[in-house]
């Protein structure tokens, strides 16, 4: 892994095939700190929980090491909102609700919730204590244990317990949004053994990373639950106990959110550095254009451009040109997502993969994305892009062990060389690449 000049480096990043050497071992494959032998009833304690790797940050560590735990406090921050989840909307909200399938509800909302841990993105999948200050996990990774913070209040003042926590998630595995609810759906149930201890169910065999989706969800209060419903889209503001809490809000124009100055986190490790703003404000704008207009006019400050014809063409107002606006490419360093086509592969015309590959070769993508993209796009080649989990080279040993009873039942292919998506010439016509598609569907139509 490489770093800028003088920047502190990471920690080492998991490989693909030390993933899949880990997945070989027994006991310690997903939780390595299980790495003693201990009876089957046996609970390891821990500052935070990783589905696969070493945990990079001691129990006694102060802050992030990507943040300035001196940054000053104050100031408004206002954008146009990049990131959603569940149903909330981009482009306008009639909802505070954020965790249902009704209604749209408003961006920014799960700041106002605290969660029992908070992930550090400096590591590929770590979380760590925020409203629980440690968890205990038994031998066999079905039973999470959460201890949490008897400091930890709601926004009026309550405390926060593991009733509170208990209730929230068995109320997200019943009622919450489809999404929740999927992700869920390996996750028994929960109970509070007493104030300050949860106890979390998992299924047996379930999946890695289940434990750690939950220990993200939004902890709600039982009281306040008691007298609201919960399935409800509503506008009324809910009670939370995260760092910000709703301020003003005009719906479907924008929504602010004040810094609780008294926070019981604010302290904390994983709290530290974070939280600056007194004010974080969302604007909303019904049409893109219109968003992108109001940006020049500086009627807010943060803008995050998706659309490559826009950033090509577009940033060249005069804000921009006399320093007002600062333009700025950042390099993604987390692993990437994708977007392009999706094949179907229920449909009969499809399963075949030589159709598939077919069109692979087919597709110019260097033609398209010079003339439609304005080159502002890198090819995904792998599910893990932009890591070093992606597949390099042909299997080695630990692979080929994972590999081998399935020999015969997958593609050939998968002892080699990971496949690469063709390169063209650029030209929209590539003849040599037209002719290698040609032949292969006709093997496929024949």
């Amino acid at each position: 892994m490489t770093t800028p000049s003088g920047a502190p480096r990471g920690p080492a990043r998991l490989t693909r095939r030390q993933t899949l050497a880990a997945a070989t071992g027994a006991l310690a494959a997903a939780l390595p700190w299980f790495a003693v032998a201990a009876p089957e009833t046996a609970e390891v304690e821990s500052h935070g929980v990783s589905a696969f790797g070493d945990l990079k940050y001691a129990a006694d560590f102060r802050n992030f090491d990507y943040v300035d735990p001196q940054s000053p406090k104050g100031g408004v921050f206002s954008q146009v909102g990049s990131v959603r989840s569940y149903n909330q909307n981009f482009l306008t909200f009639d909802s505070l609700n954020g965790f249902i399938l009704r209604g749209d509800a408003a961006l920014g909302i799960e700041r106002t919730f605290a969660t029992l841990m908070k992930r550090a993105w400096d590591e590929p999948d770590a979380l760590y204590g925020l409203a629980a200050r440690a968890v205990r996990i038994s031998a066999d990774r079905r039973v999470y244990r959460f201890l949490l913070r008897p400091e930890a209040r709601f926004h009026d003042g309550s405390p926060l317990t593991a009733h509170d926590v208990a209730f929230s998630l068995n109320l997200l595995k019943d009622k919450g949004h489809q999404l929740i609810r999927q992700q869920l759906r390996e996750f028994e149930g929960a109970e509070a053994v007493d104030d300050g201890t949860l106890v979390a169910r998992f299924i047996e065999n379930r999946a890695r990373d289940v434990p750690l989706y939950l220990a993200e969800l939004p902890i709600f209060s039982r009281a306040y639950y008691s007298a609201h419903s919960f399935e409800e889209s509503t506008l009324a503001v809910p009670l939370g106990s995260g760092a910000y809490k709703v301020g003003r809000f005009e719906a479907g124009r924008y929504i602010e959110y004040e810094r609780v100055n008294d926070w019981w986190g604010v302290d904390l490790p994983v709290s530290r550095g974070h939280n600056n703003f007194d004010v974080l404000r969302y604007e909303y704008y019904r049409e893109r254009e219109a968003g992108f207009q109001a940006f020049t006019a500086k009627n807010y400050l943060f803008r995050e451009e998706f659309t490559a014809r826009v950033w090509a063409t577009r940033y060249d107002f005069p804000a921009l040109r006399d320093g007002r606006v600062k333009r700025e490419e950042l390099p993604d360093q987390k692993m990437s997502g994708a977007q392009g086509w999706f094949f179907n592969t229920r449909r009969d015309k499809f399963k075949d993969r030589r159709l598939r590959e077919a069109l692979n070769y087919a597709f110019d993508f260097e033609w398209t994305n010079k003339n439609i993209m304005y080159g502002a796009y890198q090819r995904t080649r792998s599910i893990f892009e932009n890591s070093d989990m992606m597949a390099a080279g042909k299997p080695g040993p630990d692979e080929l062990a994972l590999l081998e009873p399935f020999r015969g039942k997958v593609p050939d292919e998968v002892f080699g060389e990971p496949f690469l998506p063709p390169v063209s010439d650029g030209s929209g016509q590539d003849r040599a690449l037209l002719r290698t598609a040609t032949r292969i569907l006709q093997q496929a139509t024949s």
